[in-house]
C-alpha cells in the first residue's frame, strides 16, 4: 500500500462482524458527536474535549479530510449509528511504528466489546497491510478499563512515567504500551 495518503478517500474501509470502519470525514459531523466531545465521562481520559460546538467539530473534521490519516469512524452495521473513532496516527514509516487511539463516544455502546473488535481489525491492517513492526499508545494508570482492553489485545507496558500528567487537580502516572508485529 502506498504509505503517502493523498486523499481521505484513499483510506480503506474496514469491517468487523458488527461494524463498518469508514474513513473519518465531515459526513460524520453531528450533534451526537459534539455531545460526546463535551461529555465528561467520554472525554475524561482524552486530551481533547470539553469545549466543542458544531463549528469547532466541523473545522476539526475538515482538517482530517485535508490532511488524511488512518482514522476511522466506527459505525454499527445494524443501526448505521456512528459510535466512536479509532486511529493509527501519527505513523513513522522510517521506523515502522504508529500511535493507536480509540474513543467509543456513545456511552450506550460501552462494555459491549466494540473496542476490542475494531482494535483487532485495525491492528491486523497495520501489521499485514502497512507492515508496521510496532504499535504504541499512551494511557493514564488510572484508566483501568483501557488498560484491561490493551492487555487483552496483547499490549505490554514499556514505560512508566511517574506524576506525568495533570489530571483532575493532581499529577498522575501514565504508561507507554506497545504491541509488536508477531510476523516480523
Amino acid at each position: 500500500m502506498n504509505k503517502i495518503i493523498k486523499n481521505f478517500t484513499d483510506i480503506p474501509s474496514l469491517e468487523t462482524d458488527r461494524t463498518h470502519l469508514k474513513p473519518l470525514c465531515k459526513n460524520f459531523l453531528s450533534k451526537d458527536y459534539v455531545a460526546w466531545m463535551n461529555d465528561k465521562k467520554v472525554n475524561r481520559f482524552l486530551d481533547s474535549g470539553g469545549d466543542y460546538n458544531i463549528d469547532k467539530l466541523k473545522e476539526y473534521l475538515t482538517e482530517v479530510e485535508e490532511n488524511p490519516k488512518f482514522f476511522w469512524a466506527i459505525v454499527l452495521k445494524q443501526s448505521k449509528k456512528h459510535i466512536g473513532n479509532i486511529k493509527i496516527d501519527p505513523i513513522n514509516f522510517k521506523h515502522f511504528f504508529g500511535e493507536y487511539g480509540l474513543m467509543i463516544g456513545d456511552t450506550n455502546s460501552w462494555k459491549k466489546g466494540y473496542g476490542k473488535e475494531v482494535s483487532e481489525v485495525v491492528i491486523n491492517f497495520c501489521f499485514e497491510t502497512l507492515k508496521l513492526r510496532k504499535i504504541n499508545l499512551g494511557v493514564l494508570k488510572l484508566n483501568k478499563a483501557a488498560i484491561n482492553l490493551y492487555n487483552k489485545l496483547g499490549f505490554l507496558i514499556e514505560g512508566h512515567h511517574r506524576s506525568h500528567f495533570s489530571f483532575e487537580g493532581d499529577y498522575v502516572d501514565s504508561y507507554r504500551m506497545a504491541l509488536f508485529n508477531p510476523s516480523l
